[in-house]
């Protein structure tokens, strides 16, 4: 390892998930681990935040003792501490600002609080080691939709945002509504496969003042109502067709927004980010719409698209070149806004 080289030690526990990750130089993965807490909230049908709270407790210390070991490094070798400080669960995010805190100042280490958006988006740079700023990038994720032109490293320009539900959102609720349970993503995502994505049409809602904003409330209401609307009159009801065509309507306004921006402000390199960023439908849209108008596209390996702390530490890392320091009153922002 070089002297040049810097490790930072990330901390992610915004929502259910409880990582710890050394990334070097921002882009290399030493270690990246994640405590999930899927099984603890499936019998809840969605994420408990009280629960999650207890949990993150429990599970801190040793993911992030585990980080250090696996990654072969102690904490006199890292550089700075990076956590995210939202957006989030406020009981959640604490947890993990008070762990980052407590061993950035044990070990006399700098302490940069991250932006949780901020971490998707920098994901892509784990995965792609050749991807440098200006480039345009849709973040995904169960809280949050987002479409960005990132101009440099720590300089974000939001240009689009869902102005209800978020795309995540929307997936857990229509999942939840035709039976499939918690986490419905990905459970829509495989049911989808069964099915006929041209069986029903669904709203694509469209905002005149903004062509870059998105509304998923609608989408999700058009569903439950065609559900409805099927148990009234008996008529037999196909989850998979149901899965299918929603799925495609969230593909279709994510990438119809994307590509309009593209083209508008002249980005030749997409990204995608987040959580929902591994749905298979969502990534094979994206990456046919990029290549039928010839941009280069880019989106994390599924790992690094969920919640973790790779990310967060390499979006730490270029904070922290940047000379970003947080103070020890550093604080869960549960609302922090990207830009």
């Amino acid at each position: 390892m070089s002297a040049q080289d810097i490790l930072i030690l990330g901390v992610e526990s915004s929502c259910d998930e409880t990582a710890a990750a050394v990334v070097k130089n921002g882009r290399e993965v030493l270690s990246n681990v994640i405590s999930s807490q899927i099984a603890l909230h499936t019998i809840y049908g969605g994420v408990v935040p009280e629960l999650a709270s207890r949990r993150h407790i429990e599970a801190v210390s040793p993911v992030i003792e585990a980080a250090l070991r696996e990654a072969g490094v102690t904490l006199e070798q890292i550089d700075a501490v990076a956590v995210t400080a939202g957006p989030g669960l406020v009981g959640a995010l604490l947890v993990g600002v008070a762990a980052a805190k407590a061993i950035a100042w044990a070990a006399d280490k700098p302490l940069v609080g991250v932006n949780h958006i901020k971490g998707h988006v920098c994901a892509n740079y784990i995965s792609f080691p050749d991807l440098e700023p200006p480039y345009l990038c849709m973040t995904v994720s169960g809280g949050h939709t987002h479409l960005s032109i990132v101009r440099d490293y720590t300089d974000f320009q939001i240009i689009g945002r869902t102005r209800d539900d978020a795309a995540g959102e929307a997936f857990d609720k229509v999942a939840r509504a035709i039976g499939l349970g918690y986490p419905g993503g990905p459970k829509v995502d495989k049911l989808a496969k069964e099915g006929n994505p041209e069986a029903i049409v669904f709203p694509h809602p469209h905002f005149e003042d903004n062509p870059y904003d998105f509304s998923f409330s609608g989408l999700k209401s058009a569903v439950l109502n065609y559900l409805n609307h099927a148990e009234m009159t008996g008529e037999t009801v196909s989850r998979a067709d149901v899965a299918a065509s929603f799925q495609k309507t969230v593909v279709e306004m994510l990438v119809d927004r994307a590509m309009l921006a593209a083209r508008e402000f002249d980005m030749k390199k997409v990204a995608l980010a987040g959580g929902v960023a591994s749905n298979s439908a969502l990534r094979a849209g994206f990456a046919a719409a990029c290549e039928k108008h010839g941009y280069r596209f880019y989106c994390p390996q599924p790992v690094f698209c969920t919640d973790n702390a790779a990310m967060i530490a390499s979006a730490g890392y270029y904070d922290f070149v940047n000379g970003a320091r947080a103070g020890w009153d550093l604080n869960a922002d549960p609302g922090l806004a990207l830009a």
